[in-house]
């Protein structure tokens, strides 16, 4: 009977620590709202993207994007895009349409990487490359 109330015990505990881990989480709580207020929207990355004709797109979402750019140009707007980033991570996320050569995508890190050494001489950070895929459906 005295390992019975161990056990008992032992279950209390865990039942009580598990239930104040959840319980922050539960908060709810009703902000006030104001209609002068406007959202923020928190800083992207770098985003750069490329179609089938080999044609590249330096944040296409921003209303300052200059729309298409060959690979000579690209660097330019790049380089501008990096200075104008707001946000924290430092990346670069090449988003490239499945039937684009893979010649592009390395060319698009040579670009990167010597955006890089310049920033490397300017003692700035560097950029970090990410490739954006789609999860295959089943």
């Amino acid at each position: 009977m005295s390992s019975m109330s161990d056990l008992v015990f032992l279950l209390l505990i865990f039942f009580v620590i598990t239930s104040t881990l959840v319980s922050p989480n539960m908060i709810s709580i009703d902000l006030p709202a104001s209609e002068e207020s406007q959202q923020q929207n928190p800083p992207r990355n770098v985003e750069v993207y490329v179609d089938t004709l080999r044609m590249y797109y330096v944040n296409p979402d921003d209303p300052t994007s200059v729309g298409t750019l060959s690979l000579d140009t690209l660097a330019s707007q790049l380089r501008f895009a990096m200075e104008n980033d707001q946000s924290q991570q430092n990346v670069v996320i090449l988003r490239a349409d499945r039937d684009v050569p893979v010649q592009c995508m390395v060319d698009m890190m040579g670009v990167v990487a010597t955006l890089n050494k310049e920033r490397t001489a300017e003692n700035k950070e560097m950029y970090k490359m990410a490739m954006a895929t789609v999860y295959p459906s089943e």
